[in-house]
């Protein structure tokens, strides 16, 4: 392949960089690229709207927080038809999106301009109007008779209409929260297909106030997920938006089309493409309001937010604010809009695609089912709390950001996708890994758990890097140094007290600590984290698994969380809750290898051999653990359960484990012991022993005396490798294991 020369990374395939999108800057000689045949638009198969209220705001705005987290975009452009035919795969290159089948933009167009009775309501209280009475057919014209409001579904556009001077209609495409969306070219700019969007109704003023908002500040918007906006112009009295023609199918098309719920792992794909917008309009003090599955298209290799009605400034205090029952935020109507207003309608759409959600714009508008109620929350608890906490009514709950929220999906993502057998490891931006990665040890240790990341952004950061020694004692001393009392050095400190209690068995001091903690830092899950840690060296599990579920339900795409309340769960001895959290980390990023060692004991306890060796068997090739894993497998192999007899098909497997392990004699021959003596005992209560299990190729049984010669050969091989007393019981059992011969 050849290498872009536009200073990026990419290569050209298929005629375009795979990473900018662009041509080739020079095409070399020896290999010319022929211009490829631009792309069909795709067709536009807009829905008809739900109904879209307007709310007035009152007294005030909510504050505006900036992204933290930079969000990765697609580039824009044009792409051929086979480069949008490769690039299918969306939520960070980790779900596979079929692509759609292009199509006449022309075709798109309404044969009859007519909106359905059932999505007529009035544009300023919601009222339902134009309804039909008895045999009389419902007016598309009139007044509301509830608020005198008056209202018009007649399309003020036909085709051939030449709206100024420059876009001829086609015909209308449907009809929306602000009015009629029709399609027209532009006879002005090589006649490209652009969308007039109409107002509701020419006297409706909080319609015309938000098209002239429009008008203001959307045509600065430059975003390749968000539809571009041309111009503003007006015809016969009335206002139209021209904007960018963007062809595919929304995700309420889509919905439609399949006819059931979409599958988790593809909802978080779609919506993931489009969080980078929301990032990029929350960054520049804009507030989409008003986004639903009607809101968003899919188009080629790309999701793209459509309808931007909706946005206003999030200081604007005179806007008219619009949104959609059942996916607005509950507190709109009084605080405005915001990002946590945003990201609630993000989640409450991840619920509508994912679910048969009845009720959600009536009993459950303003509030989720029990995770009880559908399959999927109880399959896949980490999306329930993703939507749980992006939903919840107090905004200050929610995710912070966009950028947040998007770590957390993507997360979530990962986990789903696992759960289908293919591991989706990710470095975490949150945690560090595991202290300790020992698969073949029998402890539980809560120093093993992974420790948060220090906030880069904190100012005394680089003070807190420099802090290397271990020794709680000494940690405390040098933290007394610090330049800055930061809340990173308080929550170190808080750290430091809860390893020296456990070195000394005394937490006053970390308790202490802690309360005092509590009252600076607030709801940081952080604090909740070294909370559990704390209740785990004290043996409170109750309070340590109610701590770290906190963290969990604050952080639900992390594993860390899932991989304490596993370690919570095993020391209190449920080892169902044990195994389900283990289950989830170990299959998700099989780095995390005391949650495969977890999983293994767990399974182990409950008699379940096998179950345990393919817990071990997740540590991959490459990892240091490895071999310590394959120690496990062949030891749960080897140890009979105490109400099961000696499996010597285990004792066959376990052998050929053994063969193929890269260890020191001395402790292969430990573990050869261990499967012999097995061996000897399933001899004595009349059990067959395969010649294998003394790691033999050849067919048949293994006798008594063969397997004792062996087992005493593994005894001796260990004692070369001992001193002292152990030397000398090494030896003894050599000799205790030896069959009696005359020599």
């Amino acid at each position: 392949m050849t290498r872009c020369q536009r200073n990026c990374p990419g290569t050209i395939e298929d005629g375009y960089c795979d990473t900018c999108g662009m041509a080739p800057a020079a095409v070399p000689a020896a290999a010319p690229v022929a211009a490829a045949p631009a792309a069909t638009p795709m067709v536009v198969a807009a829905p008809f709207s739900e109904p879209t209220t307007p709310r007035p705001r009152v007294n005030g705005s909510a504050s505006l927080r900036s992204s933290s987290s930079a969000l990765s975009t697609r580039t824009g452009g044009s792409r051929t038809s086979s480069r949008a035919q490769s690039r299918r795969r969306f939520g960070g290159g980790l779900v596979e999106i079929a692509p759609l089948v292009q199509a006449d933009p022309a075709t798109a167009v309404m044969v009859a301009g007519e909106v359905p009775e059932s999505k007529r309501y009035c544009a300023k209280c919601g009222t339902a109007v134009g309804r039909s009475r008895g045999d009389r057919p419902g007016r598309t014209s009139g007044f509301c008779a509830s608020c005198g409001e008056p209202f018009n579904f007649t399309p003020k556009l036909v085709k051939g209409d030449l709206v100024a001077g420059q876009y001829e209609v086609a015909g209308p495409l449907a009809h929306g929260g602000l009015g009629w969306i029709y399609l027209a070219v532009d006879k002005n700019v090589s006649d490209r297909w652009v969308v007039l969007k109409g107002l509701l109704n020419s006297g409706d003023e909080d319609a015309l106030a938000a098209a002239v908002a429009e008008r203001r500040f959307l045509a600065e918007v430059e975003h390749p997920n968000i539809v571009k906006i041309y111009n503003f112009v007006e015809h016969d009295g009335a206002g139209y938006i021209v904007m960018e023609y963007v062809g595919g199918k929304s995700l309420k098309d889509l919905l439609k089309a399949a006819a059931a719920p979409l599958p988790v792992d593809q909802a978080l794909a779609y919506v993931l493409e489009i969080m980078p917008a929301f990032a990029y309009l929350h960054d520049r003090g804009l507030i989409f309001c008003d986004f639903k599955p009607d809101n968003v298209i899919q188009s080629g290799d790309q999701m793209r937010l459509i309808d931007l009605g909706g946005v206003v400034h999030v200081d604007d205090q005179e806007a008219a604010i619009y949104g959609t029952v059942g996916y607005q935020a509950p507190e709109m109507a009084v605080a405005g809009p915001s990002i946590a207003s945003d990201l609630y309608t993000i989640g409450r759409t991840l619920a509508v695609l994912t679910t048969d959600f009845r009720g959600y714009q009536s009993t459950f508008k303003e509030s989720l089912p029990d995770r009880g109620s559908f399959d999927v929350y109880m399959r896949h608890e980490s999306f329930y709390r993703l939507i749980d906490r992006a939903t919840r009514t107090d905004p200050a709950e929610r995710f912070e950001d966009a950028g947040e929220m998007a770590d957390q999906m993507l997360g979530v993502l990962r986990q789903v996708l696992a759960a289908g057998g293919e591991p989706r490891p990710a470095p975490s931006k949150l945690f560090t890994g595991e202290m300790r990665t020992d698969p073949h040890s029998d402890g539980v240790r809560w120093q093993d758990l992974p420790t948060p990341l220090i906030d880069l952004g904190d100012p005394a950061a680089a003070f807190l890097a420099s802090v290397t020694v271990t020794d709680p004692a000494e940690v405390l001393t040098l933290l007394g140094k610090s330049p800055q009392y930061t809340l990173e050095v308080r929550l170190r400190e808080l750290r430091a007290h809860i390893d020296l209690g456990a070195r000394t068995g005394r937490f006053t001091e970390a308790a202490t600590f802690r309360a005092l903690l509590a009252e600076s830092a607030g709801p940081d899950w952080r604090v909740a984290w070294y909370d559990g840690l704390l209740a785990l060296a004290t043996g409170d599990h109750a309070q340590a698994r109610a701590r770290f579920d906190a963290v969990w339900s604050a952080l639900p795409g992390e594993l860390a969380p899932q991989l304490a309340l596993g370690f919570t769960a095993e020391l209190a001895g449920d080892l169902d809750a044990a195994c389900e959290h283990y289950d989830v980390v170990s299959r998700t990023d099989p780095a995390y290898t005391t949650a495969a060692a977890g999983l293994a004991r767990c399974r182990l306890a409950a008699g379940d051999r096998a179950g345990a060796v393919e817990a071990y068997n997740r540590v991959p090739g490459t990892s240091s653990a490895f071999s310590g894993s394959q120690v496990g497998a062949i030891r749960a192999l080897v140890r009979a359960h105490p109400s099961a007899a000696v499996d010597v098909d285990a004792l066959t497997t376990a052998a050929q484990l053994i063969d193929r392990l890269t260890m020191e004699a001395a402790q292969l021959a430990a573990l050869r012991a261990e499967l012999l003596e097995q061996a000897l005992s399933a001899l004595g209560r009349g059990t067959a022993v395969p010649v294998a299990v003394l790691g033999r190729s050849t067919g048949g049984f293994a006798g008594e005396r063969d397997v004792r010669f062996a087992l005493e050969a593994a005894y001796r091989e260990m004692a070369r490798a001992a001193h002292g007393p152990e030397k000398i019981r090494l030896v003894d059992r050599a000799n205790a294991a030896r069959p009696r011969t005359r020599t």
